[in-house]
């Protein structure tokens, strides 16, 4: 079984204990700015920094000892990053909800709260934390789902990513028109890396008219100048680099 496959049926089990243990309060009120802090850099031809928070990964293990969700926000926020960029699932990235909302009584900043958002009750759950934003994984939910978790963050108020990797799942993600399309460098059933996988999907779909984000294998400012060259891209998710660099503030400001 791979990791992806451990991952959802780790989830399926721990939702329903939650759905059990969880009374939510949801205040639909507030709008996100996750997507609009995005389009205004856009227009200003500014580079956006999605900016991970993150201790472990399936692949990597523990990426830094000394991890402290606060500390490391104040870093990026600092640093210049646009949004953040939460890792909230608790058993094989070590994640917590909690550390959203502990950001959020401190920093204004937007967050996408990434998951493996597989029921609707996780975008609740989300939302009541803090969240302006959600990843939607296509290559771990069916079409169908996947339109149900846009139909309910677009009904909360909140800002969704729709991550893809492949042909056919861009051709789904293209039917979501309010969101924000995420292309993966990484394979996440081999854990492969490839920053020109951004590249080639955005030219195969001629996606000048949709905000793209390219996530994962940018290290350095020359892997974010390599894709800006290539398409209009200017929006990068960033995390392993930042996390791990001895001077987080600094790196992030090497790459705006």
């Amino acid at each position: 079984m791979n990791i992806l496959k451990k991952i959802i049926n780790y989830k399926k089990k721990k939702i329903i204990t939650d759905k059990k243990n969880n009374i939510l309060f949801l205040n639909q009120n507030k709008k996100s700015n996750f997507k609009s802090k995005i389009i205004n850099n856009l227009k200003n031809n500014k580079i956006s920094i999605i900016a991970e928070i993150k201790k472990a990964s399936p692949s990597k293990g523990i990426l830094t000892k000394n991890f402290n969700p606060i500390n490391i926000a104040k870093q990026y926020v600092e640093g210049g990053a646009t949004c953040l960029s939460v890792l909230t699932e608790d058993k094989f990235f070590l994640g917590n909800k909690n550390f959203i909302k502990q950001i959020k009584t401190k920093y204004k900043i937007p967050i996408l709260a990434k998951d493996f958002f597989i029921d609707p009750f996780q975008i609740y759950e989300a939302k009541f934390y803090g969240a302006d934003c959600i990843l939607i994984l296509l290559s771990a939910v069916k079409e169908n789902l996947a339109k149900e978790l846009y139909d309910t963050a677009n009904k909360c108020g909140m800002d969704t990513i729709v991550e893809v990797h492949d042909d056919r799942e861009m051709s789904f993600a293209l039917s979501l028109k309010k969101s924000i399309i995420g292309i993966n460098n990484r394979n996440l059933k081999t854990f492969t890396t490839d920053i020109n996988n951004t590249i080639n999907l955005y030219k195969k779909f001629n996606l000048k008219n949709r905000i793209v984000v390219s996530e994962s294998g940018i290290a350095s400012k020359k892997d974010i100048l390599h894709i800006c060259k290539k398409t209009n891209i200017r929006t990068f998710l960033i995390g392993e680099s930042l996390i791990k660099s001895n001077n987080i503030k600094n790196k992030i400001r090497s790459f705006l």
